[in-house]
Order: structure tokens, then sequence, then C-alpha cells
């Protein structure tokens, strides 16, 4: 049987975490939250769910996951498939084995769950983040050929190819610079729909000004860096 672990990032998730954690289905051998500078009890309350939890204090979802990444890389046995997802509870986590299921049966490299319109819960996307989800699938599909739909979070892959792929965004620019990766070392890859539900709390990224323009402007270059390569 393959060997699974789950890396959150999490930030003051404290009401939301310990549903994510306890949701994951039990063929998860360790599900690790990076705790990224929270205030409340996501700690106590992830640890509480039964999750492994580190603390990252440089901010950034990036260095979360990266974080999570050095962890897993340090144990004396490597796993075959990493998954993210995220803390909020958007994502349903009892769907993880679908996430995989691609990996598991068809030997493919990555796999994105795609939050699918019509299985999204009203008001679970902020009209900035379809624009934005359009506009990067839409040029990844224009520079590379590529047949992504979405930027969800909620992703996996083989830890090899994970390893492989030397990831080093440390902040908003993380999912958009896994999938150009992807694209361009020729990796397997397909997306499986996700539902998508109204998260719990505000989002960092969506929820403010600031993180919609930072997150775009990161994506966007990302997107133009590799375009130039």
């Amino acid at each position: 049987m393959a060997e699974i672990k789950v890396i959150i990032p999490a930030v003051n998730e404290g009401d939301s975490i310990g549903k994510v954690v306890s949701g994951l289905p039990k063929s998860v051998s360790e599900i690790i939250v990076v705790n990224n500078g929270s205030t409340d009890d996501t700690i106590e309350n992830a640890e509480k769910a039964g999750a492994t939890v580190l603390t990252e204090n440089q901010r950034g979802y990036g260095f979360a996951c990266l974080k999570g990444m050095d962890y897993i890389a340090k144990q004396s046995k490597q796993p075959d498939i990493i998954v993210f997802i995220d803390g909020d509870y958007s994502d349903y986590p009892e769907e993880l084995d679908k996430v995989v299921a691609p990996i598991l049966e068809k030997d493919i490299d990555f796999v994105v769950g795609a939050r699918k319109k019509s299985l999204r819960e009203p008001g679970s996307m902020t009209p900035q983040q379809v624009f934005g989800n359009q506009l990067a699938t839409f040029l990844m599909r224009l520079l590379f050929r590529a047949k992504f739909t979405d930027l969800g979070p909620f992703r996996a892959i083989k830890y090899n190819k994970l390893i492989a792929l030397e990831m080093q965004d440390k902040t908003y620019g993380w999912t958009v610079e896994m999938q150009l990766k992807v694209l361009r070392k020729k990796m397997s890859y397909t997306e499986v729909p996700v539902r998508y539900k109204c998260r719990i709390g505000v989002s960092k990224v969506s929820g403010t000004v600031k993180g919609t323009i930072f997150a775009g402007i990161k994506i966007l270059g990302w997107i133009f860096k590799y375009s130039l390569k």
C-alpha cells in the first residue's frame, strides 16, 4: 500500500483545522500541520485531532509548505505521495482518496483537485479568485499548451516528483510554480473535479486587497518568467 502524507499550511485556523485533520481518510500515514504565525488555538486543535504540528515563523504559504517538506526529507523513510490541502475546511478532506486515485491507478505524477463551478458552493470563491484562476490557466494553455483549469490548493504528487521540482516560491506563487514546473519537466498530470464550500474564517489572500494584488503579481510573474525560458 502506498504511503501518503499530508501537508497543511495554517494561519489562525483554530475553528477549522480539527475538522480538516479529522476528515482525512485513514489511508493517510501522517498529517503535518505547519503553523505559520497563528495567534489562536490552531496548534492545540490540530494536535488534539492527531496531527503533527510544526512551526514556521516566516510568513508565507510557500514557507509553510517547504517546512513540511523539510521535515519529511529528514525522516528515515519517505512517503510515496504528498497531498497538500488548505486548513480552512473549504475543501472536503474525505475526497483525498479521489484526488490520489489517478496516481495509484494510472501512475499519474501530479493531480490537481479542480474546483468545478457546478461543484462549488455559491460564494465559496470570490470574483477575484475566479478571474485569477481563469486568467492564469488561460495563459498556461496559450503559452504552454497546458490542460489545467484551476490552481486549486487540494493536490497530490508523487514524492520523488515533488523533490525533482525543486520548489522555491515562499509565498503566493507556490501553486502556479508547481504546475509550471510539472509542465516544463514533462511530468504526467491530470485534474479531478472536487467539491468546494465556503471557508471557515477569512482568507489571508483573497480576503484582503493586499493579498489579492500580491497573489496576482506572483502568479503572473511565474507564468511570464517560464514563458521566456
